[in-house]
């Protein structure tokens, strides 16, 4: 993909709704419209949830890598609108299946997030996503979601 779709964290917030300390993309590395996204979640010991997850051993919560393949998975499908939805939309989680960890996240991590659709009908996406640290899975899900205007 060429550098025309690398998207930073300024389009990311044009996209997304979430802000700190909800915002789990850092920045979109590629993506191909309707097919596939890549996305990368940098993991800071200074993000607020370390402090009681855990203060001797910081582990990223689990349900936060579920987060950052939903929000990854959400601007797949807003960059893939065949007409536009106009403002205000917002995406909404409407399932999640077959989530599975299969190593922590700790960090000085690198999450890099991989999401493509597999299925579409009436306003619902089903996508299948991973999430992986330096080539090794950390976690794998389907996300089920919707959107509408607010």
């Amino acid at each position: 993909m060429s550098d025309d779709a690398i998207l930073d964290i300024n389009r990311v917030m044009e996209i997304l709704p979430h802000r700190y300390p909800f915002l789990l993309i850092d920045r979109v590395l590629d993506y191909k419209v309707g097919e596939s996204l890549r996305a990368l979640k940098n993991v800071s010991v200074n993000e607020p949830f370390f402090q009681g997850h855990f203060p001797i051993r910081p582990v990223f919560p689990g349900v936060l890598i579920l987060e950052a393949i939903a929000q990854a998975s959400a601007i797949l499908a807003s960059l893939s609108f065949e007409e536009d939805p106009g403002e205000n939309i917002i995406f909404l989680f409407a399932g999640i299946d077959n989530a599975r960890f299969k190593r922590p996240v700790e960090p000085g991590d690198q999450l890099l997030l991989e999401v493509q659709p597999t299925h579409y009908k009436r306003k619902i996406w089903k996508y299948a996503g991973k999430a992986t640290v330096d080539g090794v899975l950390a976690a794998e899900t389907s996300i089920i979601f919707t959107y509408r205007n607010y």
